[in-house]
């Protein structure tokens, strides 16, 4: 009887136990499964948190970078609604005269620009799309900041609205001078004010009448040796020519800052089997920096840029936003520098006095030359001075923004002093005023399908700079035929 019972509470033990090791294996699977359930929710966390922030980091970049193209792109059909409500506003120069404007004709509208061909670039137009301030400002002059008593009046009257009106930072007499003086030549004009940003003119040839827009178009679109439509002062790309000397200068005081160069120019030199030549074979003789600079030697610079480190010249570029986006409101061409450390003597004499493959756009070039006319300071190019409403009163008004530092101030007072001798005794002298003092750089860009183009890039005056100037002649020959003496022109009408 003992027996039994013993194996009895035996038993019993070993049942115990086994409902124990049951119960343990139960809470471990449910661990287990609490665990796995815990990962397979974090996963699922993370992946929405992913998408969360893909999200929030699309509507960023669309809010912060893209509004401006999404407000006035052609599809936005919020624009289509506003043009059947609101009379688009008038478009004025810095001083009040209309470039642009909306009028009545037999119960239509159209669009009107009274000077026709000399803004079609800048002004841009509103038909076939919008190009230039007319797409800049494509959602301004659609909205309406009339008075509450006027929008009912003409709420109840039927009528449209007018639009705001906006005055650009341009000055037509200097626009209209800029046309007149490139003729039927190919090139483009830029003016710029230097402390500012304030783009002052913007002249592109060939070009067309948005007067005539839509009845042209299809010859406009066609005609490809002239290609009319093409912005060439934003979009046009150029060989610099020996405007680019201004930056091989500034590379080398940056590495030489005792600036003791000393060179003897025959006229010609080699350079790894490339022969370079000075302008007619002139032969310079003994040279300072300064006096190479102002005649524009050659062989000098080339002979320079083979001492520079090319990898230094390559940040100098990227600084001055060669292969990088300019800081422009409109449709722009970006510059490009290609010289590396592995291209031959040649390759770098070429690209150091601005030809070898270095492109850039006028707009550019005078961005470089508004950075030293400022100190080192280039400030953000803008073409809105202000919005209007219908009455005249200032809605908003557009500052002046810096984009950075560019150059060291100590460094662009000594490149002004060798653009100032450009003028006094070298190759832009037929640029020199008895009333102010000009500081300026000449520039023949190679074109092997042609004549040379001409280049001129400077500012005034040059203690203290109101106007930048670039200008670009197509297949002129040479800077000094037409280039030069038509910035001398430019600069008397805004200075005197």
């Amino acid at each position: 009887m003992e027996i039994l019972e013993m194996r009895m509470k035996k038993m019993k033990k070993i049942k115990k136990l086994i409902q124990e090791k049951q119960i343990e294996n139960v809470k471990q699977q449910q661990n287990d499964n609490s665990q796995n359930n815990t990962k397979a929710l974090s996963k699922i966390k993370y992946v929405y948190l992913v998408i969360f922030a893909m999200l929030i980091f699309n509507l960023a970049y669309f809010v912060v970078f893209s509004s401006d193209n999404l407000v006035i792109n052609t599809y936005n059909p919020r624009l289509a609604i506003l043009e059947q409500n609101i009379i688009r506003g008038k478009i004025f120069d810095r001083n009040g005269d209309v470039l642009a404007e909306t009028v009545d004709y037999n119960g239509e509208e159209h669009r009107v620009y009274p000077y026709k061909n000399a803004f079609a670039h800048i002004v841009g137009y509103s038909h076939q799309g919008k190009t230039g301030i007319e797409a800049l400002a494509d959602l301004d002059l659609l909205q309406s900041n009339m008075s509450i008593y006027d929008q009912i009046i003409f709420e109840l009257t039927d009528k449209k609205s007018f639009g705001n009106n906006i005055v650009a930072t341009l000055d037509k007499d200097l626009q209209l001078k800029a046309y007149e003086l490139l003729g039927n030549n190919k090139g483009a004009v830029v003016a710029i004010e230097p402390s500012t940003g304030k783009i002052l003119c913007l002249v592109s040839k060939p070009d067309y009448d948005p007067n005539e827009l839509v009845l042209n178009w299809d010859y406009l679109l066609q005609d490809e040796a002239n290609s009319p439509l093409l912005n060439r002062a934003t979009q046009g790309l150029y060989p610099p020519g020996s405007t680019f000397k201004v930056l091989t200068a500034i590379e080398f005081l940056k590495e030489n800052p005792s600036n003791n160069f000393k060179y003897n120019c025959e006229g010609k030199d080699d350079f790894d089997g490339k022969v370079i030549h000075c302008y007619n074979g002139i032969a310079h003789g003994e040279e300072s920096l300064i006096e190479a600079f102002a005649v524009s030697c050659n062989t000098a610079f080339a002979t320079i840029g083979e001492g520079l480190d090319i990898d230094e010249l390559n940040k100098l570029t990227e600084q001055l936003l060669f292969n990088k986006p300019l800081p422009y409101p409109l449709p722009f061409e970006q510059s490009s520098f290609k010289l590396t450390s592995k291209n031959n003597s040649a390759q770098k004499a070429e690209t150091v006095i601005g030809q070898g493959e270095t492109l850039i756009t006028p707009l550019h070039n005078a961005l470089i030359v508004s950075t030293i006319a400022n100190g080192g300071i280039l400030m953000k190019p803008y073409l809105i001075d202000h919005i209007e409403n219908n009455k005249g009163k200032v809605e908003e008004n557009y500052l002046p923004n810096v984009h950075g530092t560019l150059l060291d101030a100590s460094l662009t007072r000594i490149i002004t002093d060798n653009m100032i001798e450009v003028v006094k005794s070298g190759t832009a002298k037929q640029c020199a005023s008895d009333d102010y003092q000009i500081a300026g750089k000449t520039g023949s860009a190679e074109n092997p399908s042609g004549d040379a183009h001409g280049w001129f890039v400077g500012f005034a005056p040059a203690e203290n700079p109101q106007i930048v100037i670039a200008i670009l002649v197509e297949n002129s020959g040479g800077s000094s035929d037409l280039a030069v003496p038509m910035a001398k022109k430019l600069f008397d009408i805004y200075l005197q």
